[in-house]
């Protein structure tokens, strides 16, 4: 089974325990405390992309933003647009073969069906190279529901932070984190968009589910097994896109604890999950770590 089937099914699970219990009125998406003797860093699961009518918000995140003398970011959330096409066509376009010919004809296959079925055609993207496909793909189902990235919950906050002049830091930059796709093997960029595609094609599409999910804040549940099935399923895809970079920020975090004061790290909720996950290589080491939400 690969991690996006299984996420499927954590997910819905996820959804379940929401509704039961409020939905979003019990909103709480996972947050975690470091802590030294005279710094604090709040480290926060973000999602991505979202509707804009989520409220995730709770007291104790704005709690921790408002402490907050510096605010992180993956990379910069509020980046132009025209940058961002500019860097997609140098890594992300293959001028010389097409996307169809580097895939099986089942993930062709596949692939086709999931981009007719949220009306688009292969046409659109058979010049990119597979891991550019898989990304647009993947929020392909969530942006026809109305959701989108400036509805995230980092460039959320990254327009507050803007506003009220409070200083951003970013672990990457834009070009970085494209690069960190692009840098993958061929052979991995294929079984990342065939996972993709296959997900998009097992009704029904979990672009609300996940919302769910995340909301719930349950990653106890959801976080690791999506993590631990990843690095079993997709060595080289867990190594290049949680492990090593969580690692990194990490260090950088490490240095940030030299300095007195609070902080507050927004990242991708699953950059906290597992053995390898932000709050675990904090707690290894030797700042104090503990749930807050």
């Amino acid at each position: 089974m690969s991690v996006f089937r299984l996420r499927k099914g954590l997910v819905a699970a996820c959804t379940m325990v929401c509704a039961l219990f409020g939905g979003a009125a019990h909103a709480a998406p996972a947050m975690w405390e470091v802590r030294d003797h005279d710094t604090t860093i709040y480290l926060f699961g973000a999602m991505h992309v979202l509707q804009p009518n989520v409220k995730w918000r709770t007291r104790a995140f704005d709690r921790a933003y408002a402490r907050a003398d510096k605010v992180w970011f993956e990379t910069r959330a509020d980046a132009d647009p025209a940058e961002v096409r500019a860097l997609v066509d140098r890594y992300g376009v293959d001028p010389e073969r097409s996307l169809t010919e580097k895939l099986p004809p089942r993930t062709v296959a596949t692939l086709k069906a999931a981009l007719e079925r949220d009306g688009g055609s292969l046409d659109r993207v058979d010049r990119l190279r597979p891991w550019a496909a898989a990304m647009m793909l993947s929020v392909l189902p969530m942006t026809q529901q109305g959701a989108s990235v400036a509805a995230g919950a980092d460039a959320t906050v990254t327009r507050q932070a803007r506003a009220a002049e409070k200083p951003i830091a970013t672990f990457e930059t834009v070009e970085q984190q494209i690069r960190l796709f692009a840098s993958l093997p061929e052979a991995v960029e294929v079984q990342y968009l065939d996972d993709v595609a296959s997900e998009t094609l097992s009704p029904p599409h979990n672009g609300v589910a996940l919302q769910s999910a995340w909301l719930c804040g349950d990653m106890d549940r959801l976080g690791p097994l999506v993590v631990d099935v990843m690095k079993r399923d997709r060595p080289a895809l867990y190594e290049a896109l949680l492990k090593r970079r969580n690692q990194a920020w990490a260090q950088a975090l490490v240095a940030e604890m030299d300095r007195p004061g609070v902080e507050l790290v927004a990242v991708g909720a699953l950059h906290m999950a597992g053995e390898d996950g932000l709050p675990a290589l904090m707690a290894a080491r030797g700042f104090q770590v503990r749930r807050v939400q």
